[in-house]
């Protein structure tokens, strides 16, 4: 059996990918955009900045900075923190804060499903 320089390779999945990073600024500020949802959502699943912070990676510092950037962007805030005693207060999310999540998770879904064919296309000129 003899090796050939043309021998075919099986397919392999492809790694290309590509997503939408919807950015809304306000002046100079990243008011909303992919991390600070990500770390919404994070909030919503864990109740506390800081267990959210660790399940994402972040540090809680660049977390609370985040999101008083957040809230300070908006009408109204987006999470709402209460204190507690000897097992750590809770943060939750608000309505605002809630349609936040919702509107930009949406918004994504519905940019990719139009620009699904186009999207493929482009990943087709990729190498594999």
């Amino acid at each position: 059996m003899s090796t050939s320089k043309t021998a075919r390779r099986a397919p392999r999945a492809s790694r290309a990918q590509a997503a939408f990073r919807l950015r809304v600024t306000l002046d100079d500020v990243i008011a909303i955009g992919p991390g600070k949802v990500t770390l919404l959502e994070a909030v919503q699943q864990t109740g506390s900045i800081t267990a959210a912070a660790k399940s994402i990676g972040m540090s809680y510092r660049r977390a609370w900075l985040l999101l008083d950037e957040l809230n300070g962007s908006l009408r109204s805030p987006a999470i709402e923190s209460a204190k507690g005693g000897a097992a750590g207060g809770t943060t939750t999310l608000t309505e605002v804060g809630q349609e936040v999540v919702s509107l930009y998770r949406h918004i994504e879904q519905t940019a990719a499903s139009a620009c699904a064919t186009d999207l493929r296309r482009l990943l087709g000129l990729l190498k594999d």
